[in-house]
């Protein structure tokens, strides 16, 4: 039997069951509908729509159906299009006329839309975490490099040397901003829409504001249509774990790269890599490319549902049922990609002495040596153009940049110590920048910002 059957004289065909039903990926929702349920009851009783006998017999109901759920013994049975419906239809089973009260005063509008929000609370804020965590591995990947050094990349060709303590902060300030966006989102989504009914309340003397507060969330709703049509959290939840995993990509890209032999700056451990059903000695970085994988189909989840809610006229329309899988989806990809990409970074074995060869070609230094002239009075663009000219004339002729520097009237012996391994690095001054003293700095401001969200996240300091 259907919560609306009283409307019609014919059951539902079987091919709308198959088609509307969610109770295949939605029975995850059954604790934040618990929640909501009892919420409910409670605030029914104490507004005078229940006896006190009625709501207890309610609650009793629900847990028994919590412990059926939880020890694997609840029976579902084909009408049960969602998790909603067939934790009502149980209640009302166990409960009788008590349990067909339950429902007094709300819609699956405003049922379902309060338990996914509780529901991306918990699950957002465990992705949170999960970025946190990496953020540690970072930070602590940051101080075990010291004082080793890397070519830093634009177009992916060698740009100037950087501390490998800077590039790994670099990651870190990216998924820093991450777990700022996890958090605005969590709190824009911290809003109660029960009690908006099915668009526009009750005649009954609801008290939305205790249930919201029972529920833990901030605030209840404001305006009952917009209650139960809002996705605008889901669609921000979806932006928020593909920027995530788009970011969890570009670090993927570069492990790739960095562990191939071509490069080899960096051996992943046997327990965070995979082989070749063929060849032997291959050693793949398959969570590596996965994370830069599944960015696209987080991506997706993303634009998917843009598009599904981009035509719906208010207020609650069943294209919002569309809403869940895509969410979960993002939510357990992100949290799993994170976890992985932690572990593989946490055991990662770095080859400084890679790192560094590359790093030590003397064209790497070309910057400073304009950067040299400009501090003797040379215009920047003309030291950019004679330094440039040295560079071509070197790779040419097949001479040593510095043979070309000792021989240069306004650069000579005394510029060739710009060129010799690791200077570079140790030369970048500026606040923010690859060099020792403004990686120090980073170095406290990154634990600051650790323990800030650490706070928020209420982990064990």
């Amino acid at each position: 039997m259907t919560l609306w059957h009283g409307r019609f004289a014919d059951g539902p065909a079987d091919e709308l069951l198959a088609f509307t039903e969610s109770l295949s990926f939605d029975r995850r929702l059954a604790p934040d509908d618990l929640a909501g349920s009892r919420a409910h009851v409670a605030m029914l009783a104490r507004v005078g729509v229940l006896t006190d006998e009625e709501r207890d017999e309610v609650l009793h109901a629900l847990d028994r159906v919590e412990s059926e759920l939880v020890e694997k013994k609840f029976e579902f049975v084909p009408s049960d299009e969602d998790i909603h419906t067939a934790i009502e239809r149980r209640v009302t089973e166990l409960a009788g006329d008590a349990g067909a009260k339950l429902h007094t005063g709300r819609s699956r509008n405003d049922q379902v839309a309060t338990a996914l929000r509780r529901f991306f609370r918990r699950e957002g804020t465990l992705v949170a975490t999960h970025v946190h965590r990496l953020q540690e591995v970072l930070l602590a990947s940051a101080h075990s490099a010291e004082d080793v050094y890397l070519p830093g990349y634009t177009h992916l060709q060698r740009a100037q040397p950087v501390l490998l303590a800077h590039h790994f902060l670099a990651h870190f300030w990216a998924f820093a901003r991450d777990v700022e966006r996890w958090r605005d989102a969590i709190v824009r989504a911290d809003v109660s829409p029960l009690g908006a009914g099915a668009l526009a309340g009750s005649s009954l003397p609801l008290d939305p504001d205790s249930t919201a507060a029972e529920l833990g969330f901030a605030r209840r709703f404001d305006n009952s249509l917009d209650a139960v049509s809002d996705r605008d959290f889901v669609a921000e939840a979806l932006f928020v774990a593909a920027l995530t995993q788009v970011h969890l990509s570009r670090l993927g890209e570069e492990v790739v790269l960095w562990t191939s032999e071509e490069f080899g700056f960096l051996r992943l451990a046997d327990a965070y890599s995979t082989g070749s059903s063929m060849l032997p000695q291959k050693k793949n970085p398959d969570i590596a490319e996965l994370a830069r994988g599944k960015a696209g189909r987080l991506i997706g989840d993303l634009t998917g549902f843009l598009a599904t809610l981009k035509g719906l006229p208010l207020a609650y329309n069943r294209d919002l049922q569309e809403d869940k899988e895509p969410l979960f989806d993002a939510l357990d990809q992100c949290r799993l990609a994170l976890g992985a990409m932690a572990g593989l970074l946490a055991t990662a074995e770095v080859v400084p002495a890679r790192m560094q060869a590359a790093a030590d070609g003397q064209h790497a230094a070309a910057v400073d040596l304009a950067e040299w002239l400009v501090q003797r009075g040379v215009p920047f663009r003309d030291a950019h153009a004679r330094v440039g000219a040295l560079v071509r004339q070197s790779a040419e002729r097949g001479v040593p940049l510095d043979e070309m520097v000792l021989t240069e009237p306004d650069l000579g012996p005394e510029a060739l110590a710009l060129l010799e391994p690791g200077a570079a690095v140790r030369r970048r001054t500026t606040p923010g920048g690859a060099g020792p003293g403004s990686v120090e700095e980073q170095f406290v401001k990154a634990r600051a910002r650790l323990d800030e969200q650490a706070r928020w996240l209420q982990l064990p300091a």
